[in-house]
């Protein structure tokens, strides 16, 4: 925090406010004066290192909560949401939207959650039903999905395994038997129909499908692991959330547990260091801690350490229909994760034709995207989650990498690329693109009135008015 500029006056006057004291008394505390800490609240001026140690002395909080505490998740994220073509008329640029956080976070954090409770400018499927997943992504977001706390906890029990034995694995099932005492225990798939992973609390056995492949396998008995030995730092992260819902605190807590797994398989320094030396080679990372493609990029997004950052990858997971079933920003503030649509000009959605093959792509949103000229080093491949089959039906998903293009010059994967020549112009998704002459669009865009002309017809199926 020392080396970086905090703006975090909306939980400041938080602070003051629930502490009971006016600006001039908190003021006096923190040996500054009223009219300082008046520039503070209404975003100003930066919160130093020194002030944060006030801060934390004399009122008793974690520091931390200050960046993660950003009404809608910041400025970054309420620039996303309102990207949405329902807004496309208002022009509302950086400056009014740090003055609106700056004067009224709690409007701000109000219009994010109902912007988020309807589904991102999408009505609901049923009157009077939620969208449990909205309010999970948001706190998710809020931290950067960078949990600091679990990647020290889980680094230590990495440690600790790794004196014990060479084998992950075996590690992790020897130190589940010796001080929890379950055994694990590999089943054939007619044992355990339909089930990947069963707890069976009365026999003291972890139950695993022989489908699981061997980093699923790890990944299962490191998640048992970490719903015992983090559960009480999993429990605070969810008591902090603060969810409305039962589903949503179940889906928050899944997800902050499956951290702590690969957190566990891949511990953050070593990991990082591997990312540094081998210039973030997905396949040797792969190898080097016998995880999954999905599980090195989904643990890509979390390397947001203070003072050993990694670069600031999004990961996106959509199935053949372009439905999205995971997506994670992270520290890049990518709109082409946040958006509610994709471009089908995006190789992401290509990647189903040549499965298993990395697909190399350097992409740049055009001007009507709400972040035009964002250029984006982009990977994709299919991946096929081991054991997911019904029947004749075996599941495939493609899962989408990015980096900015003017980060990815140490990536091995973008070597012989130019990342500064051309790339393909994208949107986020029909209905908020506004590129007139795309043949592949397939709606028109929401935010303008439609030109229909029975004597010609133009590359669009859409004409649509320009401004």
């Amino acid at each position: 925090m020392a080396d970086s500029k905090l703006f975090a006056g909306h939980a400041v006057r938080r602070l003051r406010r629930a502490s009971g004291l006016t600006q001039a008394a908190m003021a006096e505390l923190l040996d500054i004066s009223a009219s300082y800490l008046n520039l503070i609240e209404r975003n100003q001026r930066p919160l130093s290192a020194t002030l944060l140690l006030r801060l934390s002395e004399r009122f008793d909080f974690d520091p931390r909560q200050l960046s993660a505490s950003e009404p809608g998740g910041g400025a970054d994220a309420l620039r996303r949401r309102l990207a949405d073509p329902i807004f496309a008329d208002l022009e509302i640029d950086r400056a009014e939207m740090e003055e609106w956080l700056a004067g009224a976070p709690g409007a701000a954090e109000a219009f994010a959650r109902a912007y988020d409770r309807i589904g991102q400018g999408v009505a609901p499927v049923a009157a009077g039903t939620h969208d449990p997943v909205a309010p999970v992504r948001r706190e998710i977001e809020r931290w950067r999905n960078h949990f600091a706390d679990l990647d020290r906890m889980a680094e230590e029990i990495a440690d600790e395994l790794r004196m014990g034995a060479g084998d992950l694995y075996g590690a992790i099932a020897e130190r589940l038997r010796v001080r929890h005492q379950l055994a694990i225990r590999i089943l054939p798939f007619d044992v355990l129909p339909g089930t990947l992973r069963r707890l069976d609390l009365h026999a003291r056995q972890l139950q695993l499908s022989e489908l699981l492949d061997p980093a699923s396998r790890t990944f299962a008995a490191a998640f048992q692991l970490a719903q015992i030995e983090a559960r009480d730092a999993i429990e605070a992260l969810v008591r902090a959330g603060g969810f409305e819902e039962r589903p949503s605190e179940r889906l928050y807590r899944r997800h902050l547990t499956s951290y702590f797994a690969a957190a566990l398989m891949m511990p953050y320094a070593r990991f990082l260091r591997a990312c540094e030396s081998t210039g973030y080679d997905v396949e040797l990372l792969q190898r080097r801690f016998g995880a999954g493609f999905e599980q090195i990029a989904h643990r890509l997004t979390t390397l947001q350490r203070v003072g050993a950052r990694g670069l600031p990858f999004f990961m996106i997971r959509i199935d053949r229909a372009g439905q999205v079933s995971k997506r994670y920003a992270g520290a890049s503030g990518a709109a082409l994760v946040e958006a509610p649509g994709r471009c089908p000009l995006w190789a992401l959605h290509h990647a189903f034709d040549r499965p298993g093959t990395l697909i190399r792509q350097m992409v740049e949103l055009d001007a009507g995207s709400g972040a035009p000229g964002q250029r984006w080093f982009t990977l994709a491949r299919t991946v096929q989650p081991p054991g997911r089959r019904q029947g004749d039906i075996r599941a495939e998903f493609a899962v989408g990498l990015g980096v900015e293009a003017s980060l990815a010059a140490p990536l091995t994967a973008a070597r012989g690329i130019d990342l500064k020549g051309e790339a393909t112009q994208v949107g986020l998704g029909c209905r908020a693109c506004l590129r007139e002459d795309c043949p592949q669009r397939s709606a028109p865009p929401a935010a303008r009135a439609l030109l229909i002309n029975d004597r010609e017809r133009g590359l669009s199926p859409f004409a649509f008015v320009s401004d």
